[in-house]
């Protein structure tokens, strides 16, 4: 009996060495974030001001609504650089010289200075990810702009704005070539352990079929069916319309399902990346810049997130 014991000690030890160690699990946090989205017209209602209200509705929201991350749609240099200096002066970046990064889409289109998107963060960010994206025959080379956390590399928050034009190009509609080309980049960042948080105008409502590759196949509602990927978007939970959610555009639009206006903002997450439930809202649009401050409403999102380490 001891021989045989003494035996299956060495066959088992033998064998580990022939396997070799085992590789280490990667280390995972679960965390909550809140997620502030708006596209604010910058030229096309506010001609590039900064003094008519806007920097201090858009700032005091975000802070009101203890956003982590903030996204900025048409955006001006000039109101970028007041945003910057609002937040810095509020005390809402734990770095107050690294939160935030602007990427033109046009280099003049507010009367002269850069027009684009822009991402605030209330942590210290990492190097900015910048990709173009296909040419939609305007002046305005749309982009996807990204950077992570610097404590928390693997996390990544996004934002983009998918031309609204239906033209096509090289054989395929070019807003369908944008989403994809979105898509494309943000699974490349999942392959490589990262999570990622992208907010922004997809000029797209959430049950056209060029979202299907979007959405995850798990959202299969009246309101959102026939989907082949990943994600889901933050207010697809929405009673008031599952599967859609709630509409992003100036009130007094019809053109959107449940008999509201449509939802072409959005914040999406790779799904298996989501713990537990998460939900998303949009907000009234303020009149406080003399009117209408946009013709979008803010759209604002809170998910618990898995991040690898």
């Amino acid at each position: 009996m001891r021989l045989g014991r003494t035996l299956a000690v060495l066959v088992a030890a033998t064998l580990g060495a022939l396997a070799g160690p085992v590789p280490a699990q990667a280390a995972t946090v679960n965390t909550t974030y809140n997620v502030w989205s708006w596209n604010v017209a910058g030229w096309k209602m506010h001609r590039g001001s900064t003094g008519n209200g806007l920097i201090p509705a858009l700032s005091n929201s975000i802070r009101n609504r203890s956003a982590h991350f903030a996204a900025l749609n048409e955006l001006c240099w000039s109101q970028y650089k007041a945003v910057q200096a609002n937040l810095r002066n509020s005390g809402w970046p734990q770095d107050v010289e690294n939160f935030s990064r602007f990427e033109p889409h046009n280099d003049t289109a507010c009367g002269g200075e850069p027009f684009g998107v822009a991402i605030f963060s209330k942590a210290p960010l990492g190097a900015a990810n910048r990709y173009a994206l296909a040419a939609d025959g305007t002046t305005e080379t749309r982009k996807l702009l990204c950077a992570p956390l610097s404590a928390r590399p693997h996390l990544r928050f996004c934002t983009t704005h998918i031309t609204p034009s239906n033209e096509v190009v090289n054989g395929e509609k070019i807003n369908e070539t944008q989403l994809g080309q979105v898509l494309t980049r943000l699974e490349a960042f999942h392959a490589a352990g990262d999570t990622v948080i992208v907010g922004g105008d997809f000029n797209a409502q959430p049950h056209y079929g060029r979202m299907n590759p979007w959405y995850s196949t798990s959202l299969t509602v009246p309101n959102n069916s026939g989907n082949t990927g990943f994600y889901r978007e933050l207010d697809d939970t929405d009673s008031r319309c599952v599967g859609y959610g709630e509409t992003t555009v100036y009130d007094g639009n019809t053109e959107g399902l449940c008999g509201q206006g449509k939802k072409i903002d959005m914040i999406f997450v790779r799904q298996n990346k989501i713990v537990g439930a998460y939900d998303g809202d949009s907000l009234a649009i303020s009149t406080s810049c003399g009117g209408a401050c946009s013709d979008h409403r803010i759209l604002i999102g809170t998910v618990t997130v898995s991040i690898t380490q």
